[in-house]
């Protein structure tokens, strides 16, 4: 099994730049590979203090030739999900149907074109 470690540092690199000024570490799910990624964004302040109801759950898969992915915020289930194709779609985490996007839904939205860009 190919080592995720190049693939979480770019997933930090683009959180660090999407989701300013959190600073952000990825930690891979023991399943993950780079052909089918599931992960962890655990994000922390600019003084290092732990930021735990920012943390994402990154989801990368392909359909095909397509680059697909979710992110969600981790251990908040009514919290809305991303869904990232060949545009955004966010559906609400409890009921997967589609809702409009939340307030503070842009840095995602943001981080997920920057992934599918560097990814695709």
């Amino acid at each position: 099994m190919a080592s995720c470690a190049p693939l979480e540092t770019l997933i930090a690199a683009a959180a660090d730049l999407c989701r300013k000024p959190l600073l952000h570490a990825v930690v891979s799910a023991e399943s993950a590979t780079i052909e089918d990624y599931c992960g962890r964004i655990e994000c922390r302040d600019v003084h290092g203090i732990r930021l735990e109801d920012n943390d994402l759950e990154l989801e990368l898969y392909r359909s095909g030739s397509d680059l697909n992915l979710t992110l969600s915020w981790a251990d908040q289930p009514a919290r809305p999900i991303l869904w990232h194709g060949q545009h955004p779609v966010w559906m609400n985490g409890e009921t997967g149907e589609r809702c409009s996007a939340p307030m503070d839904g842009a840095p995602l939205e943001a981080l997920a074109r920057r992934l599918r860009a560097l990814l695709a």
